[in-house]
């Protein structure tokens, strides 16, 4: 299964060889015989490949900041976060295929929708832990949501327990504290401010 097309070899990177150890409809293990650059000996190393995802920091119409509470079950335990969700079809991805995942999850997880002159930024991507995964996620701001009057439609398998507008004040409250502690949601705010834009200035461009 290919769930991207995002990884291209950088000059000096050749796979020799490459065995699957395990495959469902989200993710695949693969043992690999590698070399690169630095290292002309082949050698092995166990990828996880998985769909790449997309988080929305969808900011309102008077600066709020939308959150959504989720259980998690690899931590056991609720954790407030952006709405995200996987793209679901292979290739490489565009910012069409972005912006409507993001705007999707947007809706269907917290119950939001862009306000009729909302902006949609693109945040670029991180890559959420490369020494063992090509998984990588697209982040994106949309300046000016309202609520939707479709409401929100949980998927089956998720239970999100809370929906939530906090201030600028409150978010960053939540991330020194530590209660904010999704890496989806740290790498948008970590974006934001980078652009000087936690507080809901600094970037006008919209794609």
């Amino acid at each position: 299964m290919r769930f991207h097309d995002f990884v291209a070899a950088a000059e000096g990177w050749v796979t020799h060889a490459r065995e699957v150890l395990f495959s469902n409809p989200f993710v695949e293990i693969h043992r690999v015989r590698m070399s690169s650059p630095t290292r002309s000996s082949a050698f092995e190393w166990t990828v996880c490949h998985r769909k790449p995802g997309v988080c929305v920091a969808a900011q309102t119409l008077d600066g709020g900041f939308v959150m959504i509470r989720q259980e998690r079950v690899p931590i056991q335990d609720s954790l407030w976060e952006f709405p995200a969700g996987q793209i679901d079809q292979g290739g490489r991805h565009d910012w069409k295929a972005i912006s409507e995942t993001g705007l999707r999850e947007l809706q269907e997880e917290a119950g939001y929708e862009p306000a009729p002159d909302a902006a949609l930024v693109p945040l670029q991507h991180f890559l959420t832990s490369a020494g063992f995964t090509d998984e990588h996620c697209h982040l994106m701001w949309v300046r000016g949501v309202q609520p939707s009057p479709h409401g929100a439609h949980h998927d089956p398998g998720e239970a999100i327990t809370d929906v939530k507008v906090f201030s600028s004040q409150e978010l960053r409250a939540m991330v020194a504290s530590g209660e904010v502690r999704d890496a989806n949601t740290l790498s948008c705010l970590a974006r934001l401010a980078a652009i000087d834009a936690w507080g809901g200035v600094g970037c006008s461009g919209s794609q």
